[in-house]
């Protein structure tokens, strides 16, 4: 016999789902050219805006010098026809072409600027860099795949549920999520996202939530078992598993009154480490069978054989 417990309960949801990057992108080039250097190492992490990879740029900066001197000319040609068009020396329309050629090669100059600029390849935002697909000297074509770029802390999974869980289901609710590499191991999140949409094959939701990873243990592609808390009991009434007696499709238990044997239904609730939560049908610190149901009927007289005196010694003084 024992007697039942109180403690906080924690009603989950399983589900399984898959661990995603927070941020996932393949670095790739905008512009044809010659590697000249690459300023990574691979499986190594990198802050937002750090180079990753420089093109040979030297063809680039030259049509930027070019552009600048054609900028700086019409600068001059625009000047000219500005103080003799206010003399009325020259038409509206050669002031006007005029204008028109120095707004032309300031155009020009960015646009040659912006194709220098994507000499250097550098990281969008925080994260890990992966294995680089080319080498120092490789001449690439825009859109070639360099190296892969990930984010993994905080990492996300997504996983989904049954529209009979929509009652339960809201952003900033807590999630806890379980992967085989490290059994035991419980990782807290929240869901941030809800797909409004319902899967019509299935009927379930899709969510998203974030979990902290900054022992960056967790992986993007990992299976993971996820648990949705729906709700925590506090002081809720718990028993051993091996104290429930189930006949048919309900469960009882055996409470000890007057040191007899009460048959007494309950509801069951939540299962947990070979304990079985009691929703109705005990009140705290009753006392109840663990063992022998098989020899117990209601009304027996039992006796707490935990409680049974123990018996002294040869030649022991009481």
């Amino acid at each position: 016999c024992i007697r039942d417990s109180t403690e906080t309960v924690t009603e989950r949801v399983p589900a399984v789902g898959t661990l995603m990057a927070n941020e996932s992108i393949v670095v790739r080039a905008e512009i044809p050219g010659l590697i000249e250097s690459i300023a990574f190492e691979e499986g190594r992490s990198v802050e937002a805006g750090a180079l990753l990879v420089l093109l040979n740029a030297d063809e680039h900066r030259a049509q930027v010098e070019q552009t600048q001197a054609t900028v700086e000319l019409a600068r001059l040609s625009f000047d000219r026809a500005t103080d003799l068009h206010k003399k009325s020396m020259i038409s509206q329309q050669e002031f006007d072409e005029a204008q028109a050629r120095l707004k032309e090669s300031r155009a020009a100059l960015r646009r040659h600027q912006a194709l220098l600029a994507k000499t250097r390849i550098v990281a969008p935002f925080s994260g890990t860099v992966g294995l680089r697909h080319v080498s120092p000297g490789a001449y690439i074509q825009p859109g070639q795949d360099l190296v892969n770029l990930e984010d993994i802390d905080p990492i996300k999974v997504e996983f989904k549920l049954s529209e009979r869980y929509a009652a339960a289901i809201a952003v900033g609710r807590q999630v806890e999520v379980l992967v085989d590499a490290l059994p035991g191991t419980r990782f807290g999140g929240e869901i941030y996202a809800i797909n409004p949409r319902l899967d019509p094959r299935t009927r379930a939701f899709s969510l998203r939530a974030r979990v902290a990873n900054k022992e960056g243990v967790l992986r993007p592609g990992m299976f993971g078992r996820v648990n949705l808390i729906v709700d925590r009991r506090e002081n809720a009434i718990t028993v051993p598993e091996e104290a429930i007696w189930p006949q048919g499709d309900r469960a009882y238990v055996y409470r000890i009154i007057n040191d007899k044997a009460a048959l007494t239904g309950v509801e069951l609730g939540e299962r947990f480490d070979g304990k079985v939560e009691i929703r109705s049908g005990l009140e705290v610190a009753e006392t109840i069978v663990t063992s022998g149901h098989m020899k117990i009927r209601d009304g027996s007289a039992v006796m707490d054989v935990s409680q049974r005196p123990k018996k002294e010694p040869a030649g022991a003084v009481p």
